[in-house]
């Protein structure tokens, strides 16, 4: 029973990949393409640890850590850049 829920969540998660990726590329504003971005990382975290979760190892919960801290910091940075112009003050 597991399985199907797993196999369905994979293809949520897939599908929602494809529409946030549809309003990265057609986002009327700047906003809505950052926000479609980090909804894609949270995505893709998704799906690192439900295929953590179907092979049953550790090492995609470490990956999908690492991406989610890379992923915040990258939405701060982009963030600013829009917002002031730069990363660094």
């Amino acid at each position: 029973m597991i399985g199907y829920a797993l196999h369905f969540s994979f293809a949520c998660f897939a599908i929602a990949l494809l529409l946030n990726l549809y309003r990265l590329a057609k986002g009327p504003s700047i906003a809505d393409r950052v926000l479609a971005l980090d909804t894609m990382v949270i995505n893709g975290i998704a799906l690192l640890i439900l295929y953590g979760i179907t092979s049953e190892t550790t090492v995609y919960f470490e990956a999908a850590l690492l991406f989610a801290m890379v992923g915040f910091i990258s939405t701060v940075a982009y963030c600013r850049f829009i917002l002031r112009g730069d990363i660094i003050e």
